[in-house]
């Protein structure tokens, strides 16, 4: 169990380099540059035919590589469900996002739908792996230590994705000395995050079992011979019809993906509201997001300290206040005062992980076994790096309002209906309606 344990923890330390050294970091400035270039007089650029803000580029990227990513994920871990090959299907995702992530290196100039395309391909690769990656989480904690697991995979992966922007912090820094300019120098760590990825994601690949879940072989539904296609369809489309037995699953789920969807946003646009409205440069912006990473590594193990006396439900409602006053420290903070995006980044990274890795064990209570892929890939629809309502409302509040302010106190919506909609989810009988054991604090 050891050996499984820490392949599944290495797997969230490969991966987190894509989540932090790229969304977080390095793409969302340096593509809303690269986009700038290529703008006509009015600012516009021209994808697919449509004129948008360059500003609003990157934003409607990610949301529209969710929005494919959501096909994506449900049949492919219909696949891995009724195949039993989770492990197979999650590394072979992986290393695709590295391998166009290392291909972001080549983003200069104008060239926005190129890296429009990449940030596409690589968002959907990650997200697939992800959510593949948690339906490992019920055969590796019994219900009472799933809490636990889950908060040091997402401390491992924060200090996994820290140590990288370390090193990319001290490359940017020092660009002039290496005799490379700071565009080249970005494309070289958004690059690097790939190449981190691909080379650590080898642990999980020779750590961990094929197949995911608590589950046992002979109890899973088989494939159908010479139609594994065809049938994965039909078991998705089941499965999607099946869901409406666990009507409370359902609720958390809304709820989840409501403040989830609010969190990632906050994420992944921080470094673009940071360089635009708060005139910070790149390496405040790496700094800021690298002390995000430290702060979550223990804010994710403090948290799940918490929910081990208080019970993982509460604690989650109270980080949600946490982020609402976050938000309003965003809206009213002065621009070009380092100090204060530093505080900002420390309240989320206090929240972050933690909010996160107990959201993640909680949903693993309420999912019927042997179903495990089908259902996390429902739920990583809004998790890491895989936002899409989130994203959109920030950019349509740029795209009207011209203030990155009002883009970011919009989110406010997200956290309120979360935090109201959790509330009312009585987790203890949703985890006995789906048959599952219930752990002894909740």
């Amino acid at each position: 169990m050891s050996r499984m344990r820490f392949g599944w923890y290495v797997n969230d330390w490969a991966n987190a380099a894509f989540s932090a050294t790229v969304l977080t970091v390095f793409i969302g400035p340096y593509l809303t540059t690269v986009a700038k270039n290529a703008a006509d007089a009015h600012g516009d650029v021209h994808p697919l035919g449509l004129s948008i803000r360059a500003g609003s580029y990157f934003p409607y990227t990610v949301s529209f590589s969710v929005l494919v990513s959501v096909a994506v994920m449900l049949l492919t871990g219909t696949v891995a469900d009724r195949t039993g090959r989770h492990k197979e299907l999650m590394c072979g995702f992986a290393y695709v996002g590295a391998l166009a992530t290392m291909g972001m290196f080549f983003l200069d100039g104008d060239r926005y739908l190129l890296g429009g395309a990449l940030l596409v391909v690589a968002n959907i690769a990650y997200a697939v792996s992800v959510a593949l990656s948690y339906a490992f989480l019920p055969g590796l904690a019994t219900a009472d230590e799933r809490d636990t697991v889950s908060s040091k995979g997402w401390a491992v992966g924060y200090a996994g994705g820290g140590l990288l922007l370390i090193a990319n912090l001290a490359l940017f820094e020092g660009h002039d000395a290496l005799g490379v300019s700071s565009g080249t120098a970005v494309r070289i760590c958004l690059a690097s995050a790939g190449l981190w990825w691909a080379l650590f994601t080898l642990v999980p690949l020779f750590r961990l079992p094929s197949r995911a879940g608590a589950t046992p072989v002979a109890a899973r539904r088989p494939a159908e011979p010479g139609k594994p296609a065809a049938g994965s369809l039909r078991e998705l489309a089941r499965t999607l019809r099946g869901m409406r037995q666990y009507p409370l699953t359902l609720l958390f789920l809304a709820a989840f993906l409501c403040y989830n969807d609010g969190i990632q946003t906050v994420v992944s646009q921080a470094s673009l509201f940071g360089s635009e409205e708060l005139g910070m440069g790149q390496t405040a912006l790496v700094a800021a997001v690298l002390l995000v990473q430290i702060v979550a590594i223990g804010g994710a193990l403090l948290l799940g300290r918490i929910a081990r006396r208080y019970g993982a439900k509460r604690t989650v409602l109270g980080s949600l206040v946490a982020w609402v006053a976050t938000l309003a420290l965003g809206y009213l903070m002065p621009a070009h005062k380092p100090v204060w995006f530093f505080g900002l980044a420390a309240m989320i990274g206090l929240v972050l992980g933690g909010s996160q890795a107990l959201s993640r064990s909680l949903f693993s209570h309420l999912i019927p076994a042997g179903r495990e892929a089908e259902y996390f890939s429902v739920y990583k629809i809004s998790d890491r790096g895989t936002s899409w309502m989130g994203p959109l409302v920030f950019g349509l509040a740029y795209q009207t309002t011209g203030s990155y302010r009002l883009a970011i106190i919009s989110l406010l919506v997200f956290f309120v209906i979360g935090f109201a909609v959790l509330a009312k989810v009585p987790v203890r009988r949703a985890i006995e309606a789906v048959g599952n054991p219930v752990p002894e604090r909740l």
